[in-house]
This record gives C-alpha cells, sequence and structure tokens, in this order.
C-alpha cells in the first residue's frame, strides 16, 4: 500500500514539513485555523469517502461474479453439446468432433472479443488512466499489446472472421453464428432436439451475462459522487497542517514545564502525524477509485484476461484438444493478475 501511494507520500512529508517551517522557524503564526472545524470536515469526508468505497466495491464485486458465472456457463455449453450429438458409426463420430471443436473455438472467440470490449477505453477511465500511467510498467494488460483481429483468427474461419469484424458489437455477431450453427446441426439430426433447448438457454444466459458486464463498463460510477470526494479530501488534507501544527505548538509548551528540550522542538512531530492521517484519507479514496472501473485494465480490476485464457484451456480440454495447441496460462508481469 505504501509503495502503490510513495508518490502522494512523498508530497505530504514535504506539505506538512513547509507548513511546520513557515509556522515555527519564518513566524507566520496566523497560518492556522481552530481544529474543531477541520475535525467536523474530516467526518464528513470519511462518511463521503466510506460511501464511496461501498458503492466502488459493489461494482466490482459484481463484475467479479459476472465472470465467474461466464465460467460456469462455458463449461456447461461446452460439456452440454459434447454429450448431446447422435452416435451412430466410426465417421459420424470424427464428423461429429471437427463440429464440437468448431464450436469450442468460436466460443473461445466470443470470449475474446467479450474481453477486448471490455478493456475498450471510455472517456470517464481517462483521468485515472492519467494518475497511474507510470505504474503501466510493472504490468501488462494483454488487450492493449495485442489487436482483437490477431486473436480472433485462430478461432474462426476467414469468413467467419470478415462478418465479426465488420460489425460494431462483435460479441453479439459471434453468438449469434453460434446459434445459427447449432440450429444447423438440429436440422441435420445431429443434435438431440431437447438438448437444443437446453443448449439455447445456456447461451441466452451467456448473452445476458453478457449484458451485465456491459451495463457496468458502460455506465460510469456517478461522478459528482467521485468528484465531491476528491475535492472534499483535498480541502481537508490543506486545512489539516494548519489546525495539527498550533495545537502541537501548544502541547509542547506544556510539555516544556517538565522537559524543556522536548517541549521546544515538540511541534515538529506533528509531521508525521500530519502525514499518516492524510495518506489514510488519501489511500481510502484512491481505493475507491480503483474500484470505480473494474474492467479499464488496472492492477485491483477483474482479472478478465486470465479468466478467460483459464476458460480457454478448459474447455479445449473437455473436447481433446492437442495439447500442443492449448495456450499456456498467462505470464503474470509482478504476479499481477489482469
Amino acid at each position: 500500500m505504501i509503495i502503490w501511494t510513495k508518490r502522494e507520500l512523498f508530497f505530504f512529508v514535504g506539505m506538512a514539513a513547509i507548513f511546520t517551517v513557515l509556522y515555527e522557524l519564518l513566524g507566520v503564526k496566523w497560518l492556522q485555523v481552530p481544529l474543531a472545524p477541520v475535525g467536523l470536515i474530516g467526518t464528513a469526508v470519511a462518511f463521503m469517502i466510506g460511501f464511496q468505497n461501498n458503492a466502488a466495491y459493489d461494482r466490482i464485486w459484481e463484475a467479479r461474479k459476472i465472470w465467474g458465472g461466464i465460467v460456469n456457463t462455458s463449461r456447461s455449453l461446452i460439456i452440454t453439446i459434447k454429450d448431446s450429438f447422435y452416435l451412430h458409426r466410426t465417421e459420424a463420430i470424427q464428423d461429429e468432433t471437427s463440429e464440437l471443436k468448431i464450436i469450442t473455438h468460436r466460443h473461445i472467440a466470443w470470449l475474446n472479443a467479450l474481453r477486448f470490449a471490455m478493456r475498450a477505453k471510455k472517456t470517464w477511465e481517462a483521468s485515472y488512466e492519467i494518475m497511474h500511467k507510470k505504474e503501466h510498467s510493472t504490468y501488462h494488460v494483454p488487450e492493449f499489446e495485442t489487436e482483437l483481429e490477431d486473436e480472433l483468427k485462430s478461432h474462426l474461419s476467414a469468413e467467419e472472421l470478415k462478418q465479426v469484424m465488420a460489425t460494431d458489437h462483435k460479441p453479439n455477431t459471434i453468438i449469434a453464428l453460434q446459434s445459427q450453427h447449432l440450429r444447423r446441426l438440429t436440422d441435420e439430426k445431429k443434435l438431440w432436439d431437447f438438448s437444443y433447448l437446453n443448449i439455447q438457454g445456456l447461451l441466452q444466459e451467456l448473452t445476458t451475462l453478457q449484458g451485465k458486464s456491459e451495463r457496468i463498463k458502460n455506465f460510469p460510477y456517478p461522478k459528482q459522487y467521485g468528484s465531491i470526494g476528491y475535492h472534499f479530501v483535498h480541502i481537508f488534507m490543506w486545512l489539516l497542517p494548519m489546525a495539527i501544527i498550533p495545537t502541537f505548538a501548544t502541547m509542547g509548551v506544556g510539555i516544556a514545564e517538565t522537559n524543556p528540550f522536548i517541549g521546544k522542538y515538540f511541534v515538529w512531530f506533528n509531521i508525521p502525524f500530519t502525514i499518516i492521517v492524510i495518506w489514510v484519507f488519501n489511500t481510502m479514496l484512491r481505493v475507491g477509485l480503483a474500484g470505480e472501473n473494474p474492467f479499464e485494465g488496472s492492477p485491483n480490476d477483474v482479472p478478465i484476461s486470465n479468466i478467460a485464457r483459464s476458460i480457454t484451456r478448459d474447455i479445449l480440454q473437455l473436447v481433446d484438444e492437442d495439447p500442443s495447441k492449448i495456450p499456456p496460462p498467462i505470464d503474470n508481469k509482478n504476479d499481477i493478475q489482469m
């Protein structure tokens, strides 16, 4: 946590020291405010930040539950399809295995299209990216380093790839292609009719989960709450030294009666105290900011890249794919899952 906020921490040290130097060494005694009003402001700010953090946590926890649902439904989809083919003869088994792998790879393409859509930059995410741009060297976001088309090439036919890339909503197009393929297999009597209904229910569940994920991505945390919390913390941060320094100076006078040396320099002990209080409020604020947009690509987001890769490996193993064609787990830089 200290490393995460090290830049702000250096600033707080300098700010507390400057205020103390102005008051104690340069004699700027008017640079003070009563402690009681600042304490009231601190209480209000704490409530505001608490509300913001609760709302942000709800967003990131809902996002994690959605992608947990995608994990379960993806596995169920492939298992259900795998066990729903009519099996009569050897050549039919070979044909059905091929069809199953096509469906499986198309579902992987849907996962890739969805995670790329979730990583697409929104205007309300720009401020957070600028705030943490220097941290990107400590981790990597796969969606920022590759192109969607390159990811889809190995999972879709050339015709389907062209069709998907020509549309605005690529995950929807892939789900539609999946549904058409399953309908054709049912019409050809390769899939049980009753199983087809169950499979369509799973596709509907995936579409629902996709919509829920898009709802979080496309609807920002109300900025009136986020901006008010941000400005209130900074107002409190600038007022706090002016209230604490005189208090420590007064305490030093009393201490000097029994210990003149400590009493003389006691006012300087306000610096670590001021830093700790401001750092706590600032860190609480940043925790809330980090959870507002759970898909934008920060270290605190839902690790959709890792989740998608895990699903990919699971379902390819379910259809007995050649191990050499199964992608390895994502190599997470500094153990930060993305």
